[in-house]
């Protein structure tokens, strides 16, 4: 089985989940992955203040339907956990067509297909199917029937710290609130999971934080919780939608040319597959949280296609069916070779700076193998050219239009020298 078949299985493993803002569907889905990785599940009071919010109510759901006057149910959330207005409030009434139509959502555009709609903080209830169905509901009385809990609880997230030689982070970010949507989030999430599980198995130089939390509310109550520790982030990538055919798409952080945003955007480029990269909005998933003005990290996004950008976003389409084992690889190796890019950037100082130095009779032009001459004597050249204390291996990569990993080499080739210390 390939890395991108095992997460797709994941995603095909936690689907069935009826994943809300809050509620058991959420700890199912962090049990399924606390079996994998070590997952901290954290429980915050409803009620818990988290700067200008407080930790919701609780909701579960245990049953919603809807019948016809023929007495059938023509709408039934074990039939997909996306046909119940996510947080709709209880009710059992009898309601004609045109007051049921009130609560009803569906999409005419796409009329076999149903949309993913929430009420998480206007108390109301609903339902949401397919618009052909809509379209066919007769006349009459229908009996309406939500049997859900709406109280006090708690909002529950998860966090796995994977220490290094630096008590100083990056993070990783995905949440975990949308039910029965591949895409958006079940891609983040089993991405997520397969990088803590590689980078576990190999010596760090930095630590990273995994966390896995309901959106918006569950990003600002960590940071909320946390606030003592971050001046420890260096930086960090929200994971969302990295699961589709389309090309790889990053979205800076607010300050725009963080070392986090260099490195992606190097990585992308070097990859040699079309990409994006575009400007920080505060308008998306939860790095709008991190990069608030007085939180200030730099966290970016990366995803595939962006949210609302295709037509599959929030509805049932964005099933098993959309998202490709390969394109979950492939964003997997991207977030690798970003973390190899952190791991290996670092800033040296040049010994002995003035002239050029003798390469030949250090031995250095055979030291940098398995490159080309001219590409081993212009990486060895641009990092003894550049390598000042004040610029780091990343920098000297991007004006010098090389690679990280032959700019990397080659100043380890010149550390084992009197030429470079760092």
């Amino acid at each position: 089985m390939s890395t991108g078949e095992r997460m797709w299985n994941r995603i095909a493993d936690l689907y069935p989940i009826p994943r809300s803002l809050t509620g058991d569907g959420v700890r199912a889905t962090l049990r399924q992955l606390q079996a994998e990785i070590p997952l901290v599940i954290h429980e915050v009071p409803t009620g818990t203040p988290v700067f200008d919010w407080t930790a919701p109510r609780e909701w579960n759901l245990k049953e919603a339907w809807v019948k016809g006057p023929d007495g059938k149910k023509v709408v039934d959330v074990r039939d997909s956990s996306l046909h119940i207005l996510g947080y709709s409030t209880p009710v059992d009434a009898r309601v004609s067509r045109s007051e049921l139509d009130e609560h009803l959502f569906s999409l005419p555009d796409h009329p076999d297909w149903i949309p993913y709609r929430t009420s998480y903080y206007r108390e109301t209830w609903g339902f949401c199917l397919a618009h052909r169905v809509r379209e066919a509901l007769p006349p009459g009385d229908y009996e309406v029937h939500v049997d859900a809990t709406l109280g006090d609880g708690s909002l529950t997230y998860g966090e796995l710290l994977i220490p290094g030689e630096s008590d100083e982070e990056y993070l990783f970010s995905a949440h975990v609130c949308h039910p029965a949507l591949c895409n958006d989030n079940l891609s983040g999430i089993t991405v997520a999971v397969e990088l803590a599980r590689a980078l576990a198995r190999v010596p760090r130089r930095w630590s990273y934080r995994f966390v896995f939390a309901p959106g918006t509310i569950g990003a600002i109550t960590w940071l909320a919780r946390n606030e003592d520790r971050l001046e420890r982030l260096r930086g960090g990538l929200v994971l969302t939608c990295v699961g589709d055919r389309g090309p790889m798409t990053y979205k800076r952080t607010r300050r725009g040319d963080a070392e986090i945003d260099r490195t992606v955007a190097h990585v992308l480029h070097h990859s040699g597959a079309a990409h994006a990269i575009e400007d920080f909005s505060p308008l998306g998933y939860d790095e709008r949280q991190y990069n608030s003005p007085g939180i200030a990290r730099d966290v970016g996004c990366l995803m595939r296609t962006p949210h609302g950008r295709f037509p599959e976003y929030h509805t049932s389409a964005d099933n098993l069916d959309f998202v490709v084992p390969e394109c979950l690889e492939d964003s997997l190796q991207c977030l690798l070779a970003v973390v190899e890019v952190l791991e290996g950037n670092r800033t040296y100082r040049r010994l002995k700076p003035k002239g050029e130095p003798q390469l030949g009779r250090r031995g250095l032009f055979k030291s940098v193998g398995g490159l080309p001459a001219a590409q081993r004597e212009a990486a060895l050249l641009w990092v003894l050219n550049q390598a000042d204390g004040s610029r780091d291996l990343l920098a000297i990569a991007e004006r010098s239009g090389l690679e990280f990993g032959v700019v990397a080499q080659a100043a380890k080739a010149l550390l084992e020298t009197d030429l470079l210390d760092g």
